[in-house]
Parts: structure tokens; C-alpha cells; sequence
């Protein structure tokens, strides 16, 4: 059976809701531009959160809009550079699945299709309402024979098209679950990058933080190989909330603790740490999972930095309390877990590099001793893996290798490399 990817477009492949933007664009003069704002935005979050019809909001809001075809234009450029980043990064996965992939919108074509073409999106696969503008270009109205303008759109276009294979639903709002709660797609797909509505989640067969959660459950080619919802964040003691931000903002799972409780020991892959804060030697040694440590302060008598090293685990700490480290700190963690810069590390060699494209990007972390490189190498040439590029870096404890890899593989290459003798950690990046 095909599989089809039916993904909404507001809140869900753009950052924002296009019509409330629309609205500041044209009403950018207006003396109760506010008032008007706040009145499109009731009218937008009543419909998502199922209190109000569809078909009512979108006929309030196109009346209050006063919007023209200039008035797009300006939009379709902001809407591009409010593309859900998760969306952006795997721009290959649409490309690669363009078949399969359809929008599915009660927004409006004149600026969906303009951004998502950009992903590979075929303009055929894309479902939205179209406006009604005069001679001179002024929106007046929309076309009310189409189904998406009505309430339960998605429900009735679907019908009408009743494609053979298993649906997918992806969206943010209750026009996304009605397509569950019809029957007529197999699992429905909370997406909360960019809002979360509690009626909306509490429905959904899954929540997905990101469309690399999606991809990564459903087994599908992604840019990175686990999804940042999944990589937690432990903060312990009184961390800046700039610095919790910088982090939170990527992605990564945030817990904020007053200090390193039992229940989280297994499963942290991040630590960051106030001045003052101690981390027990014996909790840090049970820490299997955790690759990389921050320290805003001197880490000196507070963290075992050599048994650090001993597990692979990455430490950045801040000797002369720079104000500045208070993004800095942070800034390195999150370059480490996402492109395995270990630059103004503590412990570990300092290797700085780009994020190459369409290359998978593998970790391999081990004692520094000879013929370590040669076994390695010898587990790609066995896999027949090309390699387009390779950094290494050593100092007296360890070395620390980056390879960079164009080719298919299996499973089997990973267990290979975990396998060589004197290997302390080994991690698939993207």
C-alpha cells in the first residue's frame, strides 16, 4: 500500500498562521490596527481549537483583511523566511517523496504555493482555498464552492478524492484531527514546534515536536539521525534563563532541576550546570548516555574532568567567569551535539568544522593509542563506504574522529565500529 503525507500549512510548515500576517501587512496604517489584529486572532484560534466553524472564521477574517495582491506579495517573502525549521532542514525528504506529499490547507494558494514549490512540492499535490480580488487587484472575497472553505473541508476533499493507500495526517489544529476522527487517515499527528493546542494533543495517535520526530518514527530518510525532542537536557541549580532559552530554542528536551535527581540518570544526554553545582562522581560514572557537559564556572574540584574524558563525555566550563559564557557555554554544547565541534573544549582535542551536505556524519571516540585509525578505516573499506571526508584530532588520553560518508549503509557498520577495541563512544549525527 503507498503511503500518503497529508501536512497542514499554518503553524504546521510555516511558523505562524498567514492570514493573521496578512493582516498586519495590510493593515499596517490602519488607526485600529490592534483591535482589528486581536479580533483576526480570536477568529484563527477559535476555528484551530474546534469553538468555532470554519467557514464562520475564514469569512470574519477575509472581511476584516482590506488586503490586496501587493499586500501577498510582501507576505510570500516573509512567509519563506518562516518556513518550521524542521521542515527546512529536511527539504531532501519532499524531494525525494514529492508522489506522496500533499498540503492540505484552509489557507489559500496565492501564498502557499509560492513557498512550499520552493520544497519540491508539486503544485498538483497542493490543496487550499483561492481569494476573489477586483479588476485592481483588492481581495473582496474567496471561492465559496470550494470544499476547504467549509467546515469539515479536509474531511469532505478527501472523500471526494479517496486516494487508495494509508494516509498520514500532520497539522496543528482540529481541521487536522476532524481527518482522524473521520477514519479517513490511519494515525493523526499532533505538530507542536510551533504551538501546541491542549484539545488538539490530547487527540492526536502522536505527538511530534518536530518533523524529525515524524520521520524518525515512521522510519523515514531524515537530516538528522534522532530527533532533538529526544535528546535530553538536564539544567541544575540556578542557570540564567538566556541560557536555558539558547537551548530550548533549538530543540533539545529541557529539564530544569535543583539538582541531578536519580530518575533522570539513564536517559540525560546534556548537562549544564551552575557555578557551584557538583556533580557525584558515582551518578556521572551511571550517566551512560551523556556526551557532553557544561559548566558555567570553573569546573576544577566540582566535575571529575578525567573520568569525563574516560566516558567520551565533552566538557566546556568557563575558568575566568566571562559574562559572556553565559551564551558561550551553551552556544558549544549545542555546536557539539549538532556538528560535533568540540572547539574551546576542556577535555577534548579542539576540531572545528563545517556541517557538509548530503554526507552522514559519524562520531568515533576512542583511546588514544596506536592502529586505532587503520581498524576504522578498514570497517568502511569493508562496507564498501566512500568517505568524503575526515578530521582526527588527539591529545595524550584520546582521539577523537569525524567521518563524513556519501553512501547508503546498514546497521551492521555501526556495530562494526562500536566493536574496535578501545572505543569509548561512537554516535550517528545526521
Amino acid at each position: 500500500m503507498k503511503n500518503f503525507y497529508i501536512i497542514d500549512f499554518d503553524s504546521t510548515f510555516t511558523q505562524v498562521e498567514a492570514l493573521d500576517e496578512l493582516a498586519r501587512i495590510s493593515l499596517k496604517k490602519h488607526p485600529d490596527k490592534e483591535a482589528i489584529f486581536k479580533k483576526i486572532e480570536d477568529y484563527t484560534n477559535l476555528a484551530m481549537e474546534g469553538k468555532l466553524s470554519f467557514s464562520e472564521s475564514l469569512a470574519q477574517r477575509v472581511k476584516l483583511l482590506e488586503a490586496n495582491e501587493d499586500h501577498l506579495k510582501q507576505l510570500i517573502t516573509r512567509l519563506k523566511k518562516k518556513v518550521s525549521a524542521s521542515f527546512s532542514r529536511n527539504a531532501e525528504f519532499f524531494k525525494n517523496h514529492a508522489d506522496e506529499v500533499l498540503i492540505v490547507s484552509g489557507g489559500f494558494k496565492e501564498f502557499i504555493t509560492p513557498v512550499v514549490s520552493q520544497y519540491h512540492i508539486k503544485k498538483e499535490n497542493i490543496y487550499a482555498n483561492t481569494f476573489v480580488t477586483t479588476g485592481d487587484g483588492k481581495i473582496i472575497d474567496y471561492d465559496h464552492a470550494n470544499p476547504l472553505s467549509e467546515e469539515g473541508g479536509k474531511v469532505k476533499l478527501m472523500q471526494q478524492m479517496n486516494l487508495e493507500g494509508d494516509l498520514y495526517g500532520i497539522g496543528d489544529g482540529y481541521s487536522d484531527f476532524q481527518l482522524r476522527e473521520s477514519g479517513l487517515i490511519k494515525k493523526f499527528y499532533a505538530f507542536t514546534e510551533n504551538i501546541s493546542r491542549e484539545s488538539i494533543v490530547e487527540k492526536a495517535d502522536h505527538v511530534t515536536p518536530s518533523f524529525d520526530e515524524f520521520l524518525y518514527v515512521n522510519n523515514l530518510p531524515r537530516a538528522i539521525s534522532y530527533p532533538k525532542n529526544r535528546i535530553l537536557c538536564l539544567i541544575i541549580g540556578d542557570v540564567p534563563e538566556q541560557s536555558i532559552e539558547l537551548l530550548k530554542k533549538d530543540g533539545f528536551s529541557i529539564r530544569h532541576k535543583a539538582d541531578f535527581e536519580e530518575k533522570y540518570i539513564a536517559d540525560v544526554h546534556m548537562l549544564l550546570l551552575a557555578d557551584g553545582e557538583k556533580v557525584d562522581p558515582v551518578k556521572l560514572k551511571q550517566a551512560v548516555k551523556l556526551k557532553t557537559l557544561g559548566y558555567l564556572g570553573t569546573a576544577k574540584n566540582k566535575i571529575d574532568i578525567a573520568a569525563c574524558t574516560e566516558q567520551g563525555i565533552v566538557v566546556f566550563d568557563d575558568i575566568k567567569h566571562n559574562p559572556r559564557n553565559l551564551d558561550f557555554i551553551p552556544k558549544r554544547m549545542r555546536d557539539f551535539m549538532n556538528t560535533g565541534t568540540t572547539y574551546m573544549s576542556s577535555n577534548f582535542p579542539n576540531l572545528q568544522l563545517p556541517r557538509i551536505e548530503k554526507s552522514h556524519r559519524l562520531i568515533h571516540i576512542h583511546k588514544n593509542v596506536p592502529g586505532i585509525m587503520a581498524q576504522v578505516n578498514t570497517v568502511f573499506a569493508e562496507h564498501n563506504i566512500n568517505i568524503n571526508g575526515q578530521f582526527l584530532m588527539t591529545n595524550p588520553n584520546i582521539g577523537y574522529v569525524i567521518t563524513d560518508i556519501n553512501a547508503q549503509y546498514d546497521e551492521q557498520l555501526f556495530k562494526s565500529l562500536k566493536k574496535i577495541e578501545h572505543t569509548i563512544k561512537f554516535r550517528v549525527l545526521y
